[in-house]
């Protein structure tokens, strides 16, 4: 048997790659294997290649559309 089959530490497939790593503290990039995989996933995010299912709660509002007038705290 493998010492992983016997471990306490759970296996989970990285979100960007699949590979099996295990959860643990240890692992400062988790749910990712790595840095590489966290990266890769915050560009699919940046990008809008993920997004969350649903209508926007605010509309965009461009720089230009503020009222100058109004201070900003």
């Amino acid at each position: 048997m493998s010492d992983r089959s016997n471990s306490d530490t759970p296996t989970v497939a990285c979100p960007t790659c699949k590979k099996p790593m295990e959860w643990s503290s240890t692992n400062p990039y988790r749910p990712f294997c790595c840095e590489r995989c966290k990266l890769i996933d915050l560009g699919e995010w940046a990008s809008e290649g993920h997004k969350i299912p649903g209508q926007p709660v605010f509309d965009d509002v461009m720089s230009d559309d503020l009222d100058s007038d109004q201070t900003r705290h």
